[in-house]
């Protein structure tokens, strides 16, 4: 694998730990002792995803991934102690992808490195695969006023542009190409993280963050719909 891997974490022992399983799987990793040292990184180097823990001396993981993503749009996997579940919460709720809790298995670590990296760029790709003007056609999604397309990898509504993360993205697209289709949150996970569900609640997070997005009342929601006790849609018909 090849990639710039920022890591943020006060724990030396942490760093420098998970520092070299990333250099065993040939990605070029930096290092930071918290949130500030750690933006500076990130405007003197091109990173690819960040590994940030969210209690931080200085500045913490929370308060990073908030001035980040006015800038940048890479994948973010949070480390976070299971007391921090309300921070854990909000990083997902400001922009973060995925979180890991301590203590945990750097091969565990790796692999969520690994997928967020490849979704990442399959999405900064876009598609590039379309041979004119019928099969791009199939590549526009519209309900409404909210269309997503999946050549230029750009979603708008009512004609505005609409600034998702990947994983934002990726569930939306999925939602989008079954409209009326109810997706459970389980199902929701698998087809998007590509692996068997553990951490479903996660998904509950970024419906939210994706209904502030493009609806204009997310409490009485347009587009996305919840079918409570089952799962999520988008409307079929508008």
């Amino acid at each position: 694998m090849e990639g710039n891997i920022l890591i943020v974490e006060d724990d030396k022992e942490i760093r420098k730990g998970v520092e070299i399983y990333l250099k065993n799987q040939g990605y070029t990793v930096f290092e930071a002792e918290n949130g500030a040292v750690g933006l500076e990184i990130m405007n003197q180097e091109d990173i690819d995803l960040a590994i940030v823990d969210i209690m931080m001396p200085v500045m913490n993981g929370i308060e990073m991934t908030m001035k980040l993503r006015e800038k940048y749009d890479f994948p973010v996997i949070m480390l976070s102690a299971k007391s921090e579940e309300m921070d854990k919460i909000t990083g997902l709720n400001i922009g973060a992808d995925d979180y890991v809790t301590k203590p945990f298995a750097p091969m565990e670590l790796l692999a969520r490195v690994n997928s967020q990296l490849r979704r990442y760029k399959k999405y900064s790709s876009g598609n590039t695969d379309s041979k004119g003007q019928d099969v791009k056609n199939e590549l526009v999604h519209v309900v409404g006023g909210l269309e997503l397309d999946e050549e230029a990898v750009s979603v708008t509504l009512d004609g505005e542009p609409v600034k998702l993360t990947p994983l934002e993205y990726k569930i939306l697209l999925l939602l989008i190409k079954s409209p009326g289709r109810v997706f459970s949150a389980e199902e929701i996970y698998e087809r998007v993280w590509n692996e068997k569900a553990v951490a479903t609640d996660t998904i509950m997070v970024h419906i939210k963050n994706i209904r502030d997005k493009i609806e204009i009342n997310p409490k009485q929601p347009k587009y996305l719909k919840v079918v409570w006790g089952i799962g999520y849609k988008i409307e079929k018909e508008l």
